[in-house]
This record gives C-alpha cells, structure tokens and sequence, in this order.
C-alpha cells in the first residue's frame, strides 16, 4: 500500500476518537501549541488562510477565533473532513478532500498556510512546499508544527517510552486500529531521521525561515516566508 493510501485509511479509521485521543494523549497541550503557532505567524482579520492536512479542523478554528474570516480547509482524510463540519458551521463549503503535493488553488491566492503534524505525513514533502510557495502570496507565510524529538537526552529517553509503549498502548485500546498508533511514532522517528524543515523550506523556493522550539523541544514551529 502506497503511503498516500495508508494515511487515508489510517485517518478515516480513527476519526471518530481522533480529537479525544489528541487531547488525552499530549495532556491537553497541543492547543497551546496551535495558539503559539498562530501568534508566531502574525494573523489577522484580513489573514486569508488555508489549513493543510486539517483533520478535523483544530488549528483552523483556533485560527478563527483569534479573527481570521477567510478560512480554507484541505485533508485527504473525508471522515475528518465530515467531523470539521460537525464542530463548526461556517467550514461547510470551505473544504476540499486533496493532498498538499496537489492543492487544486490558484498562484498566490493565501497570505497564510497552516500545518500542524501533517508535513510527516506528506507522501513528497519538498513537492508540498513547492507547492505552498506557488499558491501564497507575495511575503505570504507558511506555519508548520511538527513533532521532533529532544535533543536533551532524559527528555528523549522518556519521550521514546511513551511514544513506542503508552501511546500505543492507549491509542489501540481506545481506537481498535493498531496499526494508526504504531504508525505515529515511526513517522516522527523517520520524519526526525530524514527531515530538516528549514532546509526543504528553502529548496521550495521560501526567502526566509525561523525554528522554534516549544515544550522541552518535543515540537518545532517553522515560519517560512515567500
């Protein structure tokens, strides 16, 4: 199974718990981080924004709640699509089943794109940023916040634990899908192995990135600009 099949398939299955499990599983933090993310990226009323890999639509209501009007949601996930719906009324007819590699928008048409743990996900991530870069506008940002992990050695060695036994552990117990939570922690593993966000971000064609750190250095926030 390709890799764009598998996270579809991974995603549609779990979406029913996917908000619960989110929560539960980083101990109700990942909202500071997409608020954190958000106020890093500078948005505003006349922000027009466009949240990749939106799953059931966090990141862009925390976006709309800080006063952005203009909101796009894209996923390749229908099951998470349908559950953004549900959890906000204005997102009906403002969502579009698609990967990033090929976003159906024309050039650049967002100030603003939004990816929270989606980029790992991605099936050609230099391509998604390409394509990011083709459809902003001209000093439009790109805000991704991802996993990593921690160059602090404790930190890393119980991040690992919880990552490879407990969130597992959990995650199957609750969403009956195995694969979906020991999917997780090999993405990050890999993602962490192979991927330096600011590097691809500026093969893709961005002018300027900044890297943040947030929580002991267990997520990164990075802000590129076109």
């Amino acid at each position: 199974m390709d890799k764009r099949k598998r996270v579809r398939r991974i995603f549609d299955s779990i979406s029913y718990r996917y908000d619960f499990l989110n929560h539960l599983l980083s101990g109700g933090v990942d909202f500071y981080w997409r608020k954190k993310a958000l106020k890093l990226s500078n948005i505003n009323e006349n922000t027009i924004l466009l949240d990749v890999a939106c799953g059931t639509g966090d990141f862009a209501i925390a976006a709309k709640k800080m006063g952005v009007k203009k909101i796009i949601g894209a996923d390749l996930s229908l099951n998470m699509l349908k559950l953004f719906i549900r959890k906000s009324d204005w997102s009906k007819g403002n969502l579009v089943e698609t990967v990033a590699e090929e976003i159906p928008f024309k050039d650049n048409s967002f100030t603003n794109i939004t990816v929270a743990f989606g980029v790992r996900n991605f099936y050609d991530i230099l391509e998604g940023f390409k394509s990011f870069h083709r459809i902003l506008k001209v000093n439009g940002k790109a805000t991704i916040l991802e996993f990593r992990l921690p160059s602090n050695s404790i930190i890393k060695a119980f991040y690992l634990f919880y990552f490879k036994n407990v969130l597992p552990f959990i995650g199957n117990l609750i969403s009956k899908d195995k694969e979906a939570y020991t999917y997780l922690p090999e993405s990050v593993d890999e993602f962490d192995a192979k991927v330096d966000l600011k590097k691809v971000l500026l093969e893709a064609g961005f002018s300027k990135v900044i890297v943040k750190q947030a929580t002991f250095g267990i997520v990164q926030i990075a802000i590129a600009e076109k």
